[in-house]
């Protein structure tokens, strides 16, 4: 009766394509592209705008706080500022507290 049945062999092994190696970090790569395209660039542009406007204060100029307080600045040091936010009342902060330099005139009209 075993004459039947044949035997079962395990076919050859075929080897396997090896993957590029480029290919399974590429959407890695394109990730990081997308991020520093759309996030870190757009950021640092900011960052950089933000130190040149501090560091081209002057005495008089118009400024509004991150915290909404509009004054004139009386006094700039190195990492402070006086500002006058009302006739007699006078507010030290630091610089980096300023977040828009206004146009001359505006706290007459506010």
């Amino acid at each position: 009766m075993d004459f039947l049945i044949s035997n079962a062999y395990a076919q050859a092994a075929v080897p396997a394509a090896a993957p590029n190696p480029l290919m399974s970090f590429l959407p890695l790569v394109i990730l990081f592209g997308v991020f520093y395209f759309m996030l870190i660039r757009p950021q640092m542009k900011r960052a950089k705008e933000q130190r040149a406007m501090i560091s081209a204060l002057a005495k008089g100029d118009e400024v509004l706080t991150s915290g909404g307080l509009l004054g004139r600045i009386e006094d700039i040091a190195e990492q402070f500022v006086t500002l006058e936010v009302a006739p007699n009342v006078v507010v030290k902060l630091q610089k980096q507290a300023i977040s828009a330099v206004l146009p001359k005139g505006t706290l007459k009209s506010a």
